[in-house]
């Protein structure tokens, strides 16, 4: 056999072996005389007698364009595990995006894991908890020389005897100097305190 059979031209062409054998029937493939066909020949004939027209190509692959952000988010996923990233606006391979995408599912899987262990806690959740303690704990202090000034100004007054007296209202106001000091200089170190 001298050229290429019906099968294996239309494995060469990129078409069909039903159309390999119309274009046969219809004179325009070149056929050596054990009736191989001519695969060189053949393609010339055929190029200059195929209508542009009604040949069809294949269509173009329709791929969305990705996202910068997500580009730049699976370089951050693979420098974060030490492996090499694309540089910006460098193109993403699709093993790079793959291992990005399970080292994500892994972190993911982790993350949830703590959860139902308990070791993670809601980070909003916890915060509502802090402000609420410190809160109260300022509210206690604020609050503290209402309540003990009166106690303090008898106890001090018994203490220095019949020849003084210790003014609730005036122990109340230099408490209240005193707290309102130490939470100023609390506030500083913890904002949102005072």
């Amino acid at each position: 056999m001298q050229g290429m059979s019906e099968r294996q031209y239309a494995a060469h062409v990129g078409l069909s072996r039903g159309a390999i054998q119309k274009a046969k029937t219809a004179g325009r493939l070149v056929l050596h005389e054990d009736g191989s066909i001519d695969a060189a020949a053949s393609d010339k004939q055929r190029a200059e007698t195929t209508d542009p027209s009604k040949t069809r190509k294949p269509p173009a692959p329709k791929l969305k364009p990705v996202p910068e952000a997500a580009v730049a988010a699976v370089g951050d996923t693979l420098r974060e595990q030490g492996l090499s990233a694309p540089a910006v606006g460098g193109g993403t391979t699709f093993l790079q995006a793959k291992t990005a995408n399970e080292v994500l599912k892994a972190q993911e899987r982790r993350i949830r894991l703590q959860k139902l262990k308990g070791e993670l806690v809601d980070r909003a959740r916890a915060e509502t908890l802090m402000f609420r303690l410190a809160r109260d704990e300022r509210d206690a202090w604020v609050t503290w020389p209402a309540r003990v000034a009166a106690l303090m100004a008898s106890e001090i007054t018994a203490a220095l005897g019949d020849g003084c007296e210790v003014e609730a209202a005036l122990m109340q106001k230099v408490l209240e100097a005193h707290v309102r000091a130490q939470l100023d200089s609390l506030a500083e170190i913890r904002p949102g305190l005072g």
